[in-house]
């Protein structure tokens, strides 16, 4: 849940909240580690983070990956798909 400030005509969106459940963003946090860290089979997503945590830091990188993780998950909750490595497995 992003953080918001609203007074009159001002409106700004701000960074992630630590709304939600706890367990949940923990679980996440801790498979995007072990992603960007421990997995030796590359992803588009651990591509990404790796790149990201070269240009902000690890720990963004982390926390950024967990949200992708989210996304992605989600996405594969409502579709009802495996998580494919890349887009070669997507075409087949």
């Amino acid at each position: 849940t992003p953080r918001r400030y609203q007074s009159g005509r001002t409106d700004r969106i701000g960074h992630i909240t630590k709304a939600g459940d706890a367990g949940a963003r923990t679980a996440l946090y801790e498979a995007a580690t072990t992603l960007l860290g421990r997995t030796t089979r590359w992803s588009a997503i651990k591509a990404w983070g790796v790149r990201l945590a070269g240009r902000h830091g690890v720990k963004k990188a982390r926390v950024a990956v967990a949200r992708k993780l989210a996304v992605i998950l989600h996405s594969m909750w409502k579709t009802n798909t495996p998580f494919r490595w890349s887009e070669a497995a997507a075409a087949a």
